[in-house]
């Protein structure tokens, strides 16, 4: 029996095909039995082309079919099949011409990724450097603490994220992208840099200082917090304009306009070296912070060095935001924008109820709600904390920020070296080990951090010995969680996050996500400054109510333990049985052959009949009459 394939339409067998030796490659697997060449033949002869269905020439990209007398020459495209093939083989399709490359990477790739990698770069630097700034304003002003952050997130920056949203949403219904891109991001940098120069050297005369002193000796110190936003209006509009940085210009804008000048898969290929890049932008930024923060040593007495060294610092945001700008507009004038499908996909919209109902009837969702929501309290229980302790050892903005600028290079460090890491992590131990890093070291930093608040005493002699006190030794292991606690997040917590979602069907895993979105990212990141300005109206002071969030910390740090243990049983489970349905999918395939008579036209398919994908082809089966076949 002569074993062929059935085609039909602009493929097509003709009457009398030629026979030949059928040899294909043991190395080549499946494809070349449907593909196999000449042996005498060199693939790349006759100037490119390779034997086609019926032994005429074929270009990559185009088969020729058998002409008949007065019919005009034609070219039929291959079916997909074919152009797959011929693109694994790194052949370019017949009538493209191939991209120049440097590198393996194609010229037109690289016109995109290198500025994109030089923004990500500028938009980083310069949020390291207003992450560090905003904090030094508001703790180390002069009738502030610590315990106006809960409140500024909560009060301030909270409504006016929402605000900003709701004007960028009407912005983009009328400009176009570029013109949405440069409204949005001129006001930020104007702002910084008038901040610097006009701005804090007029606090002085625009802050009202006596009318808040006034009603502090009414309510009296319970309410610093809030009363304190109102003192230093100017350095908390600072604040929420640098928070809007981090989740306006990085999230919307820049991941924006990367979605949509790259291809998925330059962006699988390059968008993991952005993460690199990003802890790069931290650690230079982090040196640049503590160089203009010492520069108070080299001035005379009777010189403000805190706002010499804003300004230095705000000119550089300024211009590394005008070369953002920069950049932007040479890409979007210089590279095209690559082809999209105008099929849209339909996006699941979850109200706040409907969101809730979806997260308490899945016990797979609401682990992975709870693991969101726990690191959000627990950062923030930690960090604010944290900063209280860090004004009372460095009292002066100079040395604030000098200290910050360290924090800022050793996070980027330990975030390279985590990232680098977590693969051989996640390939050694695998996800549940990986997922409960992050909890493990957030629980035993946090008890050595709160032990060294509560019970400092008994350890000042044996620090002493170090040169160091119970505060110092506070601040250090403070900054030692914070900054493990952050690489662990960015290289481990937010990757299993994402594949947590992976074995889910496809109705839970939209529902489920955008569940999440909804309410545990904002119950996260406000639940934490919630719980510290009840403690804070309640116990009078965040010195105060410290015992009481450090308890609070280790039950959510136990409760995110419980969690991941549990979605890593539920995980692997899940995981093995989608293993298990690809095997049984991978038995299961049989691929049919047409049998066709030599007296036979098109043929039929041949009953029961399979091409065994290991053993060849069985002679046994096959007729006296039959013979193979080369298609």
């Amino acid at each position: 029996m002569q074993a062929v394939l059935q085609t039909k339409g602009i493929l097509s067998l003709p009457s009398n095909p030629r026979t030949r030796a059928f040899h294909p490659p043991p190395s080549q697997g499946l494809r070349h039995r449907f593909n196999p060449l000449n042996p005498l033949l060199k693939p790349n002869s006759f100037n490119g082309s390779s034997l086609s269905l019926d032994g005429f020439s074929k270009f990559q990209g185009f088969v020729t079919k058998p002409q008949l007398v007065g019919q005009k020459n034609k070219t039929f495209p291959i079916c997909r099949a074919e152009a797959a093939a011929a693109s694994a083989d790194g052949q370019p399709v017949y009538g493209e011409k191939e991209s120049p490359k440097f590198m393996g990477i194609e010229l037109v790739t690289l016109k995109k990724i290198i500025p994109l990698g030089m923004m990500f770069f500028c938009i980083l630097f310069n949020y390291t450097i207003l992450r560090d700034t905003k904090d030094v304003l508001v703790v180390t002003a002069e009738g502030s603490s610590a315990e106006i952050i809960p409140f500024l997130k909560t009060w301030v920056n909270l409504p006016m994220a929402v605000g900003f949203m709701i004007l960028y949403t009407k912005l983009a219904n009328v400009l176009s992208k570029e013109a949405l891109f440069f409204t949005v991001i001129l006001p930020f940098i104007a702002f910084f840099g008038a901040f610097g120069f006009v701005l804090y050297p007029l606090s002085h005369y625009v802050h009202p200082t006596a009318l808040a002193d006034k009603l502090l000796n009414i309510l009296g110190p319970r309410f610093l917090g809030p009363l304190a936003i109102m003192r230093i209006w100017s350095f908390c509009l600072f604040y929420v304009m640098a928070e809007l940085w981090g989740s306006v210009v990085i999230s919307v804008l820049f991941w924006g306009f990367a979605n949509q000048i790259t291809t998925v898969e330059e962006a699988k290929r390059f968008y993991p070296l952005f993460g690199l890049g990003a802890n790069v932008a931290l650690i230079f930024s982090g040196r640049t912070v503590k160089y203009f923060s010492q520069l108070r040593q080299n001035l005379g007495p009777g010189v403000d060095g805190w706002a010499i060294s804003l300004k230095g610092m705000m000119s550089i945001v300024v211009v590394m935001g005008l070369a953002i700008c920069s950049l932007y507009w040479w890409v979007n004038h210089n590279v095209p924008l690559p082809t999209r499908s105008k099929k849209k996909k339909e996006k699941v919209k979850m109200g706040t109820m409907e969101s809730l109902k979806f997260l308490l009837s899945s016990r797979y969702i609401r682990d992975l709600a709870t693991l969101v929501v726990a690191y959000g309290i627990s950062i923030n229980l930690v960090e604010v904390t944290w900063k209280s302790k860090l004004k009372a050892q460095f009292p002066t903005p100079n040395e604030y920020s000098s200290f910050m600028g360290d924090f800022s290079t050793a996070t980027g460090i330990a975030t390279f070296t985590m990232m680098i890491l977590s693969q051989w992590i996640f390939d050694k131990y695998g996800w549940g080990v990986a997922a409960k890093i992050t909890p493990t070291v957030l629980l035993l930093t946090g008890v050595g951090f709160f032990s060294l608040i509560l019970f400092g005493g008994p350890f000042a002699p044996a620090l002493a010995k170090f040169g160091m006190t119970p505060l110092l030794a506070a601040v250090y292991v403070g900054a030692l969680q914070n900054i493990f606690s952050k690489s662990a997040k960015y290289s481990l917590f937010d990757p299993c996050k994402e594949m947590a979602y992976i074995p889910l069907d496809e109705d839970t895993k939209v529902k489920g996500k955008a569940a999440i979105d909804v309410v545990c990212n904002p119950l996260g990141k406000s639940g934490g400054a919630l719980i510290q300005q009840f403690m804070i109206l309640s116990f009078g002071s965040l010195a105060n109510s410290t015992p009481y969030l450090g308890g609070v910390l280790l039950g959510i740090v136990l409760i995110w333990l419980a969690a991941a243990r549990s979605l890593d049983g539920q995980f692997t489970a899940l995981r093995q049985e989608e293993e298990l349905e690809k095997e049984l999918e991978r038995a299961a395939v049989k691929i049919p052959v047409v049998s066709q008579n030599e007296n036979g036209g098109n043929g039929s398919l041949a009953s029961g009949s399979t091409l065994n994908p290991t053993g060849g082809d069985s002679a046994s089966t096959s007729s006296e009459s039959s013979s193979p076949r080369n298609v």
